[in-house]
């Protein structure tokens, strides 16, 4: 599944780990573990704004070439949202994410021109992107991420797209946790969009990994829904399937229609850079209302 509608942002090449970026007006040479082929282009011959290199202890930092701004923000059809380099090659946005973007605020959409205004618990949140199209689309998000910082720029993503104030409520805190504590208060959601990392530590130390903990996370998370509606499951763990997450869903929800699919950024020379994959679980009737979701 290749994101849609990107005129913003760009792969002007790729390969040899790396992938050179056009986002607006600036350009970045980022590593990527999936460009594993030989570069098809020379990328010494791009004058980029900054460039990320790794260093022998798993870190890395920026080496700016050029000035650029500190933040700027890039327009994905009528949203626009706020990007930012980080110190862990990040840029506080993942532009492949447009394909579960469209997905979704299809279905609310759909749901609030019924009247509904479904309630979405958006787990693993980050600087919020998916959170202000769903909220602009007229559902009600609660957005969950352990990082203050990443909350904070998560509420400028909502103001930037105009997203009702009364359609989001910020939550920094353990994402299991916060699940834990609103099924003893008996709260209830209608769907679920969950973007765990691979890997994590909690403030308690606690560790997280995909692999061993993704399945009891879902398990207690689908008890916080009644009659859902759909439930999204990002991942970026390399070697980690896409019929993986979608046995995830099955396993652990009502009987309904799943999707399993790489997701992919359009690159030059007709290729596909993955860039991870998703498992979309729709309730039938929602599926069968909107055929052209399917795959």
């Amino acid at each position: 599944m290749l994101a849609p509608d990107w005129n913003d942002y760009k792969i002007l090449g790729s390969g040899d780990g790396l992938k050179l970026e056009r986002w607006k007006n600036v350009t970045l040479l980022r590593p990527d573990p999936q460009a594993i082929w030989r570069a098809t282009v020379d990328y010494g011959k791009f004058d980029c704004h900054a460039r990320y290199e790794r260093d022998r202890n798993g870190g890395g930092r920026w080496i700016v070439n050029k000035p650029m701004p500190e933040q700027w923000t890039v327009d994905w059809r009528k949203y626009s949202f706020y990007v930012k380099p980080t110190g862990f090659k990040h840029t506080g946005l993942f532009p492949e994410q447009a394909v579960n973007w469209d997905k979704l605020s299809a279905i609310v959409k759909d749901k609030a021109a019924r009247g509904e205004k479904p309630r979405i618990l958006n787990l693993f949140a980050y600087t919020g992107a998916s959170t202000a199209v769903l909220a602009e689309s007229g559902a009600h998000v609660t957005h969950v991420d352990a990082a203050k910082g990443m909350v904070d720029r998560a509420r400028q993503n909502c103001a930037l797209n105009k997203a009702p104030t009364e359609n989001t409520r910020f939550i920094i805190d353990d994402c299991k946790k916060f699940v834990a504590r609103e099924i003893k208060r008996g709260k209830m959601y209608d769907a679920v969009v969950m973007d765990p990392p691979s890997y994590g530590r909690g403030a308690s130390g606690e560790v997280w990994r995909m692999e061993d903990d993704i399945f009891d996370l879902v398990s207690l998370t689908a008890k916080l829904l009644d009659n859902p509606t759909f439930f999204l499951i990002n991942s970026y763990t390399t070697g980690l399937q896409p019929q993986t997450i979608a046995n995830i869903l099955t396993l652990n929800l009502p009987r309904g229609a799943v999707q399993a699919y790489e997701v992919c950024l359009p690159t030059e020379r007709d290729i596909a850079l993955p860039c991870g994959c998703s498992g979309l679980w729709q309730s039938s009737a929602v599926h069968t209302s909107r055929d052209k979701l399917s795959i």
